[in-house]
């Protein structure tokens, strides 16, 4: 095991991704429990919510943990945009009987500050991630200043010399088959993103810092052939959808327990950024690919409220239903269960034939 995980004292290289709006502290709790790397997501999180959840995972584990935040900067709404997104919803909203909307500019999501710093500095985490990059370099010298050990995510080779440049201390390589928002901050061209088998060994071969899996893993076999490609760790997602711990709802788990699950796309319509989910009517019919939305995350203002409505008759019509390619991954099982199996599956694995050499 690469010597960065053996100094936060992990018993494999396993990372729970963290899921914002799925999951909160109970699922990265049980995922430090069994030996692997549990990941707290802060992007949906105000200070005060971020500092409750913190006092509650610090107090049930004793080894390290990860939180994680977003990295964007906040748009400046454009009421062009945004009068055109509402009146492409309004025959929905007609459909469910909801009333027209005032102009939302809230945004559903905010990168991190510090004021987040703040409450994150009391903690200390051994690990704190980011995702479109990283904060402005006083945050990023905060982070570094308690010890925090930095991982931001990358989507291609150029991102993750970027990153390396920039100070991380490891970093994910995210493949396309990945569940949930890309991490792309350099370019916003979806013909860049590739599979992780392929994006993987090129990222490995092209750093020195430790490189991290991610997108189509959860299983003994992709966790070895992620391994012998290069991976220092794997980083895990949708494999904890249906765990107890999670907090995936019935509509979300009973979508990826069905063959519907066979049929993901990226889509910007949830929030203005591309990410990765089940197919729905939302996306079949407003996308998947649209340049409707309102940058992210403003797109998502305007449509939770016709979540609501079809949740409300039991469907997932206008429902984020985050998932990466393969969900025959996701079990209904403790998280517990499923990260030992993934310590084990580590463990048992080989290690990659040649030893890698960094780029000279």
């Amino acid at each position: 095991m690469h010597a960065f995980f053996k100094t936060l004292g992990l018993s494999a290289p396993i990372i729970q991704a963290p899921m914002a709006g799925v999951q909160n502290q109970h699922l990265a709790t049980a995922v430090c429990q069994a030996g692997g790397l549990g990941s707290l997501p802060a992007a949906m999180l105000t200070p005060q919510a971020l500092q409750v959840q913190l006092q509650a995972l610090k107090s049930a584990v004793k080894g390290p943990f990860n939180v994680n935040f977003f990295c964007h900067t906040i748009p400046t709404p454009d009421p062009v945009i945004q009068a055109r997104w509402q009146a492409t919803l309004a025959p929905y909203r007609r459909e469910f009987g909801l009333e027209p909307i005032l102009p939302n500019a809230e945004p559903s999501r905010l990168p991190f500050n510090h004021d987040s710093a703040d409450v994150l500095e009391a903690f200390a985490p051994a690990v704190v991630s980011f995702h479109f990059g990283l904060p402005a370099p006083d945050l990023l010298a905060r982070v570094k200043s308690w010890g925090s050990k930095v991982l931001s995510s990358a989507t291609t080779v150029q991102e993750a010399l970027w990153l390396q440049a920039h100070g991380v201390d490891a970093v994910i390589a995210q493949g396309l088959e990945a569940g949930g928002h890309r991490g792309m901050f350099l370019t916003q061209d979806l013909s860049t993103q590739i599979g992780t088998f392929a994006l993987l060994p090129q990222i490995v071969h092209a750093l020195d810092v430790p490189v991290i899996a991610a997108g189509g893993i959860g299983s003994a076999q992709s966790i070895a052939a992620a391994k012998m490609l290069g991976a220092h760790g794997v980083q895990i997602g949708t494999a904890y959808l249906c765990s107890h711990e999670a907090t995936t709802s019935a509509l979300h788990r009973a979508a990826l327990q069905s063959d519907a699950a066979q049929h993901t796309a990226l889509t910007p319509v949830f929030s203005g950024r591309p990410a990765r989910g089940i197919v729905n009517r939302a996306m079949r019919e407003l996308g998947p690919v649209s340049s409707q939305a309102p940058a992210f995350p403003l797109a998502t203002a305007d449509i939770t409220p016709l979540r609501a409505a079809a949740e409300a008759l039991g469907k997932s019509d206008f429902t984020p239903l985050w998932a990466g390619q393969n969900a025959s991954h996701a079990r209904t099982l403790s998280a517990t269960d499923i990260t030992r199996e993934f310590v084990n599956a580590w463990l048992d694995s080989p290690e990659l034939a040649t030893p890698h050499t960094t780029k000279a």
